[in-house]
């Protein structure tokens, strides 16, 4: 019988908790802030004897962290960050209330459940163990809870690196999203359904990019060959067009070759989709990481229909691999062309770290106690975490939300999608290997 005390018993009410305070983040600071979140957290903590941190970067933009000291104070200490923040969610899409943190079909359902209240959740239910037990890890961890995560970080992880720093003073690696989750895959030769997990070693850097274009303002019924949505709409039109040379970074190398092996089905630098195809709504994940992309995600032109608007603008989300900014701007430039301006509105650094060393080690033991004899996997997310904001003090980080997944979830495609939900089963497994990673780390 499971000790009602122990963190898989707890994380269920957490995670549910948490997915019913709505801290969605509209990116323009409307959002109602992760006040509320970061209070929840408090309380959990208080109430097991913890006196964490709390610091704001502006009204409602909270942050929350606690440090537990380990055995050996000597070696390096390990972080372990979520975010608190969520994108938006428009419940007429759901099929349930997205702050309703349903359980329905063996399955919490709500905004945030894989991204990330899940993982805070399974921290807090460790946390809370840790200081209900008094036993101490290896070496320092320091839990950390972050706001403003899903707008690039700047009122959360950046904004702490840059005030509070010495919240991760002699701390070395990092741990949190997005990788540790299973996929299942066909195993070679006998094509029966196994798994492997895929640790987030490598991302993507990110520029968030605002593209105008520039013509003369005129009656609607006058033709011109000045008009600012046309050379926008021609600019998005090259951009759509253009195709980024593939380029297969170490992590992705090891990924695909893993694949391989895995499933029997060769690939070539040309046409890996075959292999890809194994993965199913993870696919696009490493699609994404085959090359530089630039995405168009907002337009704004025009204030009244006979009326051309003298400028008219676009959104670029673009995304470079390792090494690869200062081409990816200027390829973004030549295509724009000479009628159309740019401005970075954000911008953030890729990473690498390697798949090897003894955190690497104790995640991949971590998974074997609790799913033996299966395959651990590096790869590159195409988007973005706070690890990259903790790396500017030198810390290296990696996804691992380990999450043992039915065959037939659809995963991946709900990180900011519709009808977001973790199986509960799958979120009790991760708060057994974390456990057991933060025992031996």
């Amino acid at each position: 019988m499971t000790d009602p005390l122990a963190p898989e018993a707890e994380v269920v009410r957490i995670c549910r908790d948490l997915i019913r305070i709505d801290s969605s983040n509209y990116g323009d600071g409307s959002g109602p802030g992760e006040r509320a979140c970061a209070e929840y957290v408090m309380g959990e903590l208080a109430e097991v004897g913890l006196d964490p941190l709390y610091v704001e970067s502006a009204p409602g933009r909270a942050n929350v962290f606690v440090r537990i000291e380990g055995l050996d104070r000597s070696r390096p200490g390990l972080a372990i960050h979520g975010h608190l923040d969520v994108v938006p969610a428009n419940a007429a899409d759901w099929q349930v209330d997205p702050f309703s943190a349903q359980e329905r079909d063996g399955c919490i359902w709500g905004r945030g459940a894989i991204d990330m209240k899940d993982m805070d959740a399974m921290l807090l239910a460790n946390l809370r163990h840790l200081a209900r037990s008094g036993i101490k890890p290896p070496r320092d961890l320091v839990f950390a809870f972050f706001a403003d995560e899903e707008a690039g970080g700047v009122m959360g992880s950046h904004w702490v690196v840059d005030h509070h720093p010495e919240v991760f003073e002699g701390v070395s690696d990092a741990i949190s999203e997005v990788g540790g989750f299973s996929v299942t895959v066909p195993a070679r030769g006998t094509g029966a359904p196994t798994r492997a997990y895929l640790l987030q070693t490598a991302e993507k850097g990110m520029v968030w990019l605002r593209l105008t274009a520039h013509g003369r303002a005129g009656h609607g019924s006058v033709p011109s060959d000045e008009n600012a949505i046309v050379r926008l709409a021609a600019a998005i039109g090259r951009m759509e067009a253009h195709v980024w040379p593939r380029e297969y970074i170490g992590s992705v190398r090891r990924l695909l070759d893993g694949l391989s092996v895995i499933t029997g089905t060769p690939y070539d630098d040309g046409s890996p989709e075959q292999v890809l195809s194994h993965l199913g709504g993870a696919r696009g994940f490493v699609l994404g990481t085959l090359q530089d992309t630039a995405t168009v995600t907002m337009l704004e032109a025009g204030y009244k229909h006979n009326v051309i608007p003298q400028s008219a603008s676009a959104a670029l989300d673009c995304r470079f691999l390792p090494g690869h900014e200062d081409d990816l701007m200027t390829t973004i430039g030549e295509l724009a062309g000479e009628h159309v301006s740019i401005e970075v509105l954000h911008r953030d650094i890729a990473l690498d770290a390697p798949f090897s060393g003894s955190l690497v080690d104790s995640m991949k033991r971590a998974l074997h106690a609790e799913d033996p004899g299966v395959s651990v996997l590096p790869y590159c997310l195409s988007a973005g975490t706070d690890n990259k904001a903790l790396s500017l003090l030198g810390i290296t980080g990696y996804g691992f939300v380990p999450l043992c997944l039915p065959a037939e979830l659809d995963f991946a495609p709900m990180f900011h999608g519709i009808d977001e939900r973790v199986p509960v089963k799958s979120l009790q497994f991760g708060t057994r290997v974390l456990q057991r990673l933060l025992f031996d780390c």
